[in-house]
This record gives C-alpha cells, structure tokens and sequence, in this order.
C-alpha cells in the first residue's frame, strides 16, 4: 500500500478524489495531556480496488494538508467516516475545515437498525462479511516508522468502510431516512461543538438516540 509523504502526491490523489462519488476516510491520533489530539495518520480510499487506498504521513516535515482541506471543501465528493466525531474535531482544530458533505457510518448504522454507537468491527462484520486484525488497535501511531500490522491494520479502516457506505446509503434511500441522519450530522459540523465549552464537548454532539424512531 502507498503512503503519502509529499504535498504533490496528496494533491495528486485528492485531484483524483474530487472525480470519485465518495471518499472514506479515518485517522489515527495520540491523546496527548492537552484538550486536543495530536494527529499521526490519515488513510484514504476511493470507490474500487484496495489499491485505491492510500496512508498519508503528516508527521512528516514540509507535508502540507491543505489538498486534503481543498478535497474537503469539494462538494460532489461525500466524505465518508465512522464515528467522525474526534476525526472532526483534528481536523477542525488543524485546519478549520469541515468535510463536506459528510456521511457517518455509525449515524446511518443507527438510524437503519443496527443500534445505538454501533463499533467499526460490528459493522465489518455484518455487512462486509468480514473480520478485523485487531493486534494494533492500541499502539503508539506517532512512532516511525510504521510496520506493516500498523499500516495494514491502518488502511482497513477505509477499505472495508467502503461496502458499509453503499450499503447504508441504499438502505437510507430505501427507507426515505436520509432526512434523519443529516439532523444528526449537523451537529457534529458545528464549529461551537468545538470551540466552546471543551468539557461538555460530548454531551453537545451526543445523538438524540432516545427518539423512537431510530429503534428500527
């Protein structure tokens, strides 16, 4: 799989993005002791093949994220994430951009049946049929370099989100639920959940999962 080290690789591959329907995306990140995290890996997939998947290093020095932002900013192209909430939050803090429009998997997941915060791993398991290497879940992603169980690990997070987008999207299609998810979404894009009250960050994008309607 490719990593990313230079600015003129990411604009290459998010010029090729901006082309693409959809675009999955996860982060890897260090909780450090401040507020905030410290970003260590972003991976990227296009609709298609794995090797439409790439790791992206911006740790290393020089690397501007700014064709990332620029890809965010391009409105034909759904940005798709799971649990986008910390993801949200780097990249708000890093760059002050939000992707849009946005799809998170586990909102969808949600509101289409599957419960309440459902995990990554659930999803894999159910609706792409398969199963996740778990042996670096916890592990240091600010360490270089990477091994190959880190970025293997890694670049799954965006490969298998691929079958669980289209099938979500054609279930909210199918369902007229689309309305739904989209009130959900707007609070994880609101610059306040961010920017104001850092402790009660959670408890302002907490989904309104009590509604009865989000049960099947």
């Amino acid at each position: 799989m490719k990593t990313i080290t230079t600015t003129e690789d990411l604009a290459q591959f998010c010029e090729a993005a901006k082309a693409q329907p959809y675009v999955t995306v996860d982060t890897e990140f260090l909780r450090e002791r401040t507020y905030y995290s410290k970003l260590c890996l972003i991976q990227l997939a296009l609709p298609g093949k794995t090797g439409d998947a790439v790791l992206v290093d911006p740790l290393v020095k020089d690397l501007s994220l700014e064709p990332l932002y620029d890809l965010f900013r391009h409105e034909p192209t759904v940005k798709v994430f799971h649990a986008a909430r910390q993801d949200l939050e780097i990249f708000f803090v890093e760059g002050k951009v939000f992707p849009t429009p946005l799809f998170d998997t586990q909102v969808a997941a949600m509101v289409c049946g599957f419960g309440e915060q459902v995990g990554y791993e659930t999803l894999v398991r159910k609706i792409a049929r398969e199963s996740l290497d778990k042996t670096s879940r916890f592990t240091d992603w600010s360490h270089r370099p990477l091994s190959e169980a880190q970025k293997t690990y890694a670049i799954a997070d965006v490969t298998h989100l691929r079958v669980i987008y289209e099938f979500l999207n054609k279930e909210l299609v199918r369902t007229g639920r689309h309305k739904w998810v989209a009130e959900e979404l707007a609070i994880l894009t609101d610059p306040e959940t961010y920017i104001t009250r850092p402790e009660d960050a959670w408890t302002r994008v907490k989904t309104r999962t009590q509604s009865g309607r989000f049960l099947a």
